[in-house]
């Protein structure tokens, strides 16, 4: 018996065409992709910091932190606010530390993921790193700032009770520039959300440069000073301006 057998496949030419044609998809689609990425990890840093200005709001009204009791409630570092270190309390008249067990703030009024802060107290949360700043006393007429510790909260130097009760600041800006993301903002206690394109030459990105707590304000070394906008900062060049 005779079997009739066809060898059926593809050639070549046609395997080189598909290829092409993949190439061709993927090279439109990746940077659509990139693109929306970066936009998504933007759009998730300025909600949270619209979350950090209400938990502030929150936190300060509640008079949870009263370091020197004169009943005026102090804004707070993300892991006092998340609940994972103890907050600060009242040491003659000045602000010390809480006892581990007892002083940390339950229920939080911020998720306690914001409670893992790194060795440069930093908080990174969807492509960003965020740092909150809480005043130091005021001296020569300007009010430096205070970073937060390492691995969160307060420690060495303290707030200074009278300004933590008015003041705070908080920068967020991309872990890897172009990578998960590009812009870097800014939010304080009056709820002024700022941006700029981070288009310096030396932009900010991860640890290596990063926001100092007077970036956006019109006073080198002053937090208490009215913010920068729309023209030059005095640290960066950069140009904050509202987020819409």
């Amino acid at each position: 018996m005779i079997r009739n057998r066809s060898n059926s496949g593809f050639t070549l030419i046609e395997l080189m065409i598909v290829v092409a044609i993949i190439a061709i998809i993927a090279s439109i689609a990746i940077p659509k992709l990139m693109s929306a990425r970066l936009a998504a990890n933007e759009a998730a840093a300025i909600a949270t910091l619209r979350s950090i200005s209400s938990s502030q709001a929150q936190i300060q009204s509640s008079g949870a932190i009263d370091t020197d009791g004169d009943g005026g409630g102090e804004y707070g570092y993300f892991a006092e606010m998340a609940g994972t270190f103890p907050l600060r309390v009242n040491t003659g008249g000045v602000g010390g530390p809480g006892t581990v067990g007892v002083d940390e703030l339950s229920p939080s009024v911020l998720s306690s993921a914001f409670g893992n802060v790194d060795a440069n107290g930093f908080v990174s949360r969807s492509g960003y790193f965020f740092q909150m700043w809480l005043p130091d006393a005021t001296a020569g007429g300007v009010t430096p700032g205070i970073p937060e510790q390492a691995n969160g909260g307060a420690g060495g130097t303290y707030p200074d009770s009278n300004n933590a009760e008015i003041l705070w600041a908080c920068y967020a800006w991309p872990i890897d520039v172009e990578g998960t993301g590009n812009r870097c903002f800014f939010v304080n206690q009056e709820g002024d959300l700022l941006q700029c394109n981070n288009r310096t030459a030396t932009p900010f990105t991860a640890t290596t440069t990063t926001p100092t707590f007077d970036e956006c304000f019109s006073i080198a070394g002053d937090m208490a000073s009215p913010l920068q906008v729309g023209v030059a900062s005095l640290v960066s060049g950069n140009v904050w301006t509202p987020v819409q």
